[in-house]
């Protein structure tokens, strides 16, 4: 008869082997419940220390990326190779999502070249060059119940 703890040991690793390859999930959605739910599953996290940070802003380009112009900031622990974080929207629309790896849970983006470049990536993983990217070619729209969209850390 196996033992306790080597019965245990086997149900774990099953368990573990069972999750491979899907996306950690946040247990609870973000926010005031509503009737449309935004799941952001963000891809290429390369590293379980700090935070993932995600910013939703509302479908107001002038708003974007600017302070005070954010909807809600949320935080997350990050889970390799995908996390999905989950929010609450305020109901159908068009948003846009900013998401960055807090590596050192400094509670900042930090990008520069003393502390290096932290990982980011925005909704519909607008090509990076020397700028961020326009409120246009990061909006989508949340059109239904649920909504996922997925975004792919850019590691620099």
């Amino acid at each position: 008869m196996k033992s306790l703890t080597a019965r245990l040991a086997g149900c774990f690793a099953l368990a573990v082997l069972g999750m491979a390859g899907a996306p950690a999930v946040a247990r609870d959605c973000e926010g005031a419940a509503s009737d449309t739910k935004l799941t952001v599953v963000v891809e290429d996290v390369r590293s379980d220390r700090g935070q993932l940070t995600a910013t939703l802003y509302p479908g107001d380009a002038s708003k974007f990326l600017k302070p005070g112009g954010a909807l809600r900031v949320w935080r997350s622990a990050p889970a390799r190779p995908a996390t999905a974080l989950c929010i609450w929207l305020p109901g159908p629309g068009v948003y846009s999502v900013a998401v960055y790896h807090d590596v050192n849970s400094n509670g900042k983006w930090d990008h520069n070249i003393v502390k290096g470049i932290e990982p980011v990536g925005f909704s519909d993983n607008p090509y990076l060059a020397f700028s961020p990217p326009k409120f246009e070619a990061t909006a989508f729209k949340a059109s239904g119940p649920e909504t996922t969209i997925h975004v792919k850390l850019i590691h620099k």
